[in-house]
């Protein structure tokens, strides 16, 4: 009977291991859920672009990861994402180096106007930033995982913005930075923060009447229809990044890092470039197609802008704050090696 008595319950012991590690297994089978934000609407190439990298992630973590994506600022503008980013309330976000300058003020410095020749010096150069930028990003809690694209920086209105004259004394759109208002400031405009998913409404209540923006979001968003002008000035070429949150990071188990980090490595800055660049002409053809205007600036005309605004740089540099002025020169030192390497 003793005998008995001690199988049954050896019996019990065993079937209760496996029914616990049943669940465990159950449990273990539930991915881990990242929410991924962007401001960017639907049909677009960083649309596209977040949808494979989901199943990027799905394959490489076997399924472990997943991403759950909001965009179309499903979760708010950018300008207040990625602050929640950095709190840790969203797990990760393709942003505008314009909205993660309100974490770190530095990266405002990449939008310079007209500060880069080419965009092939830009990227060399941006590229060569990329371990002093993770390590910054990182003492703010938040790590980053790649470059991307936003796209040719121009000027939207109700009428063509030839030359710098133009502006003077009009309401300007301005990003969250203090390039960006330094900028309008400097040609004479004035500037107001404005939310890029506001900035059509903006446009249509007359809150605002100039833009500085890129003909990716432009046409997609609507903004095209309330700024019906596009003038091709060519400021800069807007970079853009993804980023995670530095915890949500580390809570991650090591196998689901390796997976997520080789989901990132899957698709080199290059392709995410071009992919948006080349997506740029369809778009404008498509703007005037639908009745839009395109004007393009004569290159005497062009100078004017650069001849208003180069002189400003070293004040954008201090008013930037943070360690701008080292950050500059890094800037300025990449720029030197990379025109060394195509000599």
């Amino acid at each position: 009977m003793m005998l008995f008595r001690t199988t049954v319950s050896a019996a019990v012991v065993a079937a209760a291991s496996m029914c616990a590690a049943g669940l465990a297994v159950g449990q273990d089978k539930n991915p881990v859920e990242l929410r991924y934000t962007t401001g960017a609407p639907p049909k677009t190439p960083w649309v596209m672009q977040l949808e494979r990298f989901e199943k990027d992630v799905a394959e490489e973590s076997k399924e472990g990861l997943k991403i759950q994506s909001f965009i179309g600022a499903q979760l708010g503008n950018e300008q207040d994402t990625v602050q929640q980013l950095a709190r840790g309330r969203i797990d990760m976000g393709g942003f505008s180096t314009g909205a993660v300058a309100l974490i770190m003020p530095e990266m405002a410095l990449l939008g310079l106007p007209f500060y880069f020749t080419t965009i092939a010096e830009q990227d060399c150069v941006i590229d060569g930033l990329t371990k002093p930028v993770s390590e910054m990003l990182a003492k703010r809690g938040i790590r980053f995982l790649g470059w991307s694209e936003v796209g040719t920086v121009d000027i939207v209105g109700k009428k063509p913005y030839l030359t710098p004259d133009e502006v003077k004394g009009l309401k300007a759109a301005s990003a969250a930075n203090r390039v960006s208002s330094g900028m309008w400031s400097a040609l004479g405009a004035n500037p107001s923060p404005v939310g890029i998913t506001e900035i059509a409404s903006a446009f249509q209540t007359g809150l605002v009447d100039v833009n500085a923006t890129v003909v990716t979001f432009y046409l997609p968003s609507g903004l095209g229809k309330a700024a019906p002008v596009l003038t091709r000035v060519e400021m800069s070429d807007a970079p853009g990044i993804i980023i995670m949150n530095k915890g949500a990071y580390d809570r991650l188990g090591a196998e689901h890092k390796a997976a997520l980090d080789r989901a990132v490595a899957r698709r080199a800055p290059s392709q995410l470039r071009a992919e948006v660049r080349g997506f740029e002409e369809t778009l404008r053809g498509m703007h005037v197609k639908a009745g839009g205007t395109v004007v393009q600036p004569t290159p005497e005309q062009r100078a004017q802008w650069r001849k208003a605004l180069e002189p400003v740089w070293p004040r954008m540099v201090k008013d930037v704050g943070g360690d701008s002025e080292k950050f500059f020169q890094l800037m300025e030192a990449g720029k030197k090696a990379c025109g060394e390497k195509r000599t």
